[in-house]
C-alpha cells in the first residue's frame, strides 16, 4: 500500500503518518525502487491504535509506552494500567480546571449587564482590575 492508501486504511492522515515516522512513533516505512514510501497490515493496525490512542486523549510520549507494551507479547498488564490511570489523573486534573473556568465565567456573565453601559465585569476581570480600582462610572474617567 501506498501512503494514501494506508492512510485511507488506518483513518490517519497522510501528513500525521510522515509525522510519526519522523518522532519515532511508526517505524521508517519501507521504500520502494523509486523512493515510495511502502506500507503492509501490520502498519494499519499500528496505526489504528494510534489513533485510538489519540482520540482517547494519550499523550504521544504515553503512546509510544502503550504502543511498545502492545507488541510486547511478555508485558505487565500493571504498567498499562498504570499508564492508563496515570493519564486518567490527568484528565481529571483537566476537567477541573475547565469547571473552575466555567464556574467563573458563568458568575461574571451573570454580574454583566449585557446592555449598552460600557461597565463590564467581564472585561474588567479580564483586565485584572480590582473592585476598588473599577471606575463607578467610566464617564468620570474621561477626561
Amino acid at each position: 500500500m501506498n501512503i494514501g492508501e494506508v492512510a485511507s486504511a488506518s483513518g490517519v492522515s497522510a501528513k500525521m503518518i510522515r509525522y510519526y515516522e519522523s518522532i519515532g512513533l511508526l517505524p521508517p516505512a519501507a521504500r520502494s525502487e523509486s523512493g515510495y514510501r511502502v506500507y503492509g497490515p501490520n502498519d494499519v493496525h499500528r496505526l489504528a491504535f494510534i489513533r485510538r490512542a489519540r482520540r482517547l486523549g494519550f499523550s504521544v510520549a504515553q503512546i509510544g509506552r502503550l504502543e511498545a507494551l502492545w507488541r510486547d507479547t511478555n508485558r505487565a498488564s500493571a504498567e498499562v494500567k498504570r499508564i492508563a490511570l496515570e493519564h486518567v489523573a490527568e484528565l481529571e486534573e483537566k476537567i477541573a480546571e475547565l469547571e473552575a473556568m466555567r464556574r467563573t465565567l458563568r458568575h461574571l456573565a451573570d454580574h454583566c449587564h449585557g446592555d449598552q453601559r460600557p461597565d463590564c465585569p467581564i472585561i474588567d476581570d479580564l483586565a485584572g482590575a480590582e473592585p476598588a480600582d473599577r471606575p463607578a462610572n467610566r464617564s468620570q474617567t474621561r477626561a
